[in-house]
């Protein structure tokens, strides 16, 4: 099961869904139960957020899935992700970002406009 899957639909507001697998190219859509918007509520659509539900292909414009959300899924695009992770398990610490600094004469110039 991989959790917190956020589908993105055409013409609609992203989704939050559990997927029973990865998607693979031969499927004709996405499998998904659990789903919820964005803040964690029941869509309109949906009478019962437990219920499955499939979604063709042809309504949906990408699924996002976040690191570490899968779960046990052996053969797949999880080896993948396991194998880019550090050896020790734990997560590299970002770089922070540098302080941008502001350059006087241009926003001298952007006044003068």
């Amino acid at each position: 099961m991989i959790r917190n899957a956020v589908i993105h639909l055409v013409g609609d507001q992203p989704l939050v869904a559990d997927l029973f697998e990865l998607p693979a190219s031969a499927d004709q859509g996405l499998l998904c139960t659990n789903l919820r918007t964005l803040t964690g509520q029941r869509p309109v659509f949906a009478d019962h957020i437990a219920s499955v539900f499939f979604f063709p292909y042809s309504h949906i414009r990408f699924v996002e899935i976040a690191p570490g959300s899968q779960g046990a899924t052996a053969g797949t695009a999880g080896d993948v992700a396991a194998e880019a992770a550090p050896a020790d398990g734990g997560a590299e610490p970002a770089d922070p970002e540098p302080e941008l600094e502001l350059d006087e004469d241009f926003l001298r110039r952007i006044r003068e406009v």
